[in-house]
C-alpha cells in the first residue's frame, strides 16, 4: 500500500519542520495534527513514505546537530542535549551512542582536527549518524532457517 500524494505533501511538510524546528518540542501527536492525520495514520505513512518512523527520523537530525556541537568542544554534553531539543540527559546519551556507536562524552573528548579541512557538505555524508532499524531496536533481526 502506497502513501497517496496528499499525504505525501502533508508528510514532506512534516519531516521540513523536523528539519527545520528539530530543536523546539515536537513529538509524533504535535506533528500529526499538523500534517492532518491522527498519530497512528500519520507514523505508518512517514515510515512508508521514507523508511523510519517520524521519531527515528526526528532523533537522527538532533543527533547530527549534537555531534557538530560536540566537535566544537565549547559546550558540555549536557548543554548540547537541551539544545538540540532533547529533554532527558539519559535518553539523549542512549541514543547517541546507539547511533554513533561511542557516548556522547567519549565523541566530544576525541581530536575531531582531522576533519577540519574537509567541506561541511561532503563531512555531512560521512558523520551522519547509521540508522540500523536492528541495531536501533526499531526491527528485530532477521531468524536464520
Amino acid at each position: 500500500m502506497g502513501v497517496n500524494l496528499d499525504d505525501l505533501v502533508r508528510l514532506r511538510r512534516a519531516r521540513d519542520r523536523m528539519d527545520r524546528d528539530y530543536a523546539q518540542p515536537l513529538d509524533v501527536p504535535a506533528l500529526a495534527r499538523g500534517a492532518l492525520m491522527s498519530t497512528g495514520h500519520f507514523a505508518r505513512s512517514f515510515r512508508d513514505a521514507f523508511g523510519e518512523t517520524p521519531y527515528s527520523y526526528l532523533m537522527t537530525r538532533r543527533i547530527e546537530r549534537a555531534k557538530a556541537l560536540l566537535r566544537r568542544g565549547d559546550l558540555s554534553v549536557t548543554e548540547v542535549c537541551f539544545a538540540v531539543g532533547c529533554t532527558s540527559l539519559g535518553s539523549f546519551s542512549s541514543r547517541f551512542t546507539e547511533l554513533v556507536g561511542e557516548s556522547p562524552s567519549a565523541y566530544r573528548a576525541r581530536d575531531h582536527e582531522h576533519g577540519a579541512e574537509i567541506p561541511a557538505c561532503v563531512a555531512k555524508v560521512f558523520t551522519r549518524p547509521v540508522r540500523d532499524p536492528v541495531r536501533n531496536g526499531e526491527a528485530k533481526p532477521a531468524s536464520r532457517p
